[in-house]
């Protein structure tokens, strides 16, 4: 008995460095997939526990600053690419630039491309029902907050949802040793901030408090600003588009995600490349979008149709007219 318990945890922490090795054998149905799986969930639990040495190594002005940086660059590459480019295809880009993407979304320790984009197909899908794994409208805010991957039922990669570009082995590399590209980036940093207290000692920075600053506590921000929008946007907001689903707008969820909170926007028109369709929803993933459009990086971007823009005061319009006839 004891034996088959340290084969099944060995399992699972196996799947910290393999995600595709036995994953097909893990239990997906039933309440016993759902439960929280602490073996497997141990590495997210430590980068929170972790934010605590920030009482050891203290801070600078430039660990501070650095950690801003890559909270923007990895967003970026989590709202730009995993969301807009692989899982909604509102753009076309070369294949050594989407690597490079994937590669930065990996730094954001939120798993592979593919494991990321057919989950959002599949929440696209079936959003705010039963079967959509993070709807906070049937299952509360915690778990569409994060507890949804911290089961079995959510952790392999449905592959059949990302066929289009489960074709390029290099995704699936990434996709398969998901931890890999983080633990480079943060030792990389861990090695940088050495370099900086060595050569540039008036920063006042230290290695650990780099990698403290800019991998730790830059990515458990990056980790629950990016999840706002499976739980908060669902929640709290106006909602100009009627769909089926509970998918608000809010500015601030905008703001701190680079334009992913226009989410009653993108439900109405997921396809699009733009999520702030007017031009005070300020959506800072679109406007540097169409800089590396300028630049030829990318094409083919995705516009609003005009129907979809007028949608709102054509709605605003009937409702007043029924009042007006209310009245009559």
């Amino acid at each position: 008995m004891v034996f088959d318990q340290l084969k099944k945890i060995a399992r699972l922490v196996f799947l910290w460095f393999d995600t595709d090795d036995q994953a097909a054998e893990l239990q997906t149905e039933g309440p016993a997939a759902e439960a929280f799986n602490w073996v497997r969930v141990l590495p997210f639990i430590g980068m929170h526990v972790a934010c605590f040495c920030v009482l050891w190594v203290g801070w600078s002005p430039f660990a501070v600053g650095f950690a801003v940086a890559l909270y923007l660059i990895r967003m970026f590459a989590i709202t730009a690419f995993y969301h807009r480019y692989f899982s909604h295809r509102s753009f076309k880009s070369s294949r050594a630039l989407q690597f490079i993407f994937a590669v930065l979304g990996c730094t954001a320790v939120q798993r592979g491309p593919l494991w990321w984009a057919a989950h959002h197909r599949h929440h696209h899908a079936f959003s705010d029902t039963e079967r959509d794994a993070h709807s906070p409208r049937t299952r509360g805010f915690w778990w569409s907050h994060m507890l949804w991957f911290t089961c079995d039922a959510n952790f392999p990669t449905q592959y059949h949802r990302v066929k289009d570009f489960a074709k390029y082995p290099e995704l699936r590399f990434l996709n398969r040793y998901d931890i890999l590209v983080p633990f480079v980036f943060a030792w990389a940093i861990l090695f940088f901030g050495m370099a900086l207290e060595r050569w540039a000692p008036q920063l006042g920075v230290t290695g650990w408090q780099l990698l403290v600053w800019g991998f730790v506590i830059s990515t458990v921000v990056l980790f629950h600003a990016t999840f706002t929008i499976n739980s908060l946007a669902h929640v709290i907001g106006t909602r100009p588009y009627q769909t089926k689903d509970d998918s608000r707008n809010h500015w601030f969820l905008a703001l701190i995600t680079l334009g992913e909170g226009w989410h009653n926007n993108h439900h109405r028109y997921p396809a699009s490349v733009r999520q702030g369709f007017r031009w005070w929803e300020i959506d800072l993933t679109y406007y540097a979008l169409r800089l590396m459009a300028a630049l030829g990086l990318i094409w083919d971007l995705r516009p609003v149709p005009e129907r979809i823009l007028r949608e709102p005061a054509e709605r605003a319009a009937a409702n007043q007219l029924q009042s007006i006839e209310g009245l009559s």
